[in-house]
Order: structure tokens, then C-alpha cells, then sequence
């Protein structure tokens, strides 16, 4: 009898399993983080999109300058 509890203590064959069921359970764990931070940036998202900018309307220059420099 105590033979075979001492091989069942030093039996490491569902060691890996363990290993695996944390990082799964951490994934998963992240995953939904990600999910309510996404979720609750999508329900802002038409409320964000029906806005106007101040000016109506967007200037486009023709001025050189405003190209940046250039290499001769």
C-alpha cells in the first residue's frame, strides 16, 4: 500500500495538463477583457459619429510651402 502511494505522489504525468488548463482559463480571462472594453467602445460609436467638426468644411492649400521641403 505505501509503495503505491509513493509512486502516486511521484507520478508527474498530468503535469502538463495543469499547465495547459491555466494558460487556457488565462486566455479566455483576457479574451472577455478585451470583449467589454471593445462592447462598450461600440455603444459610444454612433453617438461619436453623429458629431460635426466646428468648421463645417475642410481647407485643401495650394501653397508650395505647405508641401514641406524639398530636394534639389
Amino acid at each position: 500500500m505505501q509503495k503505491t502511494i509513493t509512486t502516486f505522489l511521484a507520478a508527474e504525468d498530468g503535469v502538463v495538463t495543469v499547465d495547459w488548463v491555466v494558460l487556457t482559463a488565462a486566455l479566455a480571462g483576457l479574451g472577455l477583457a478585451v470583449m467589454g472594453v471593445v462592447s462598450s467602445a461600440m455603444e459610444n460609436a454612433p453617438a461619436n459619429a453623429t458629431t460635426r467638426p466646428e468648421t463645417g468644411h475642410v481647407e485643401a492649400s495650394t501653397d508650395a510651402t505647405a508641401k514641406g521641403p524639398t530636394q534639389d
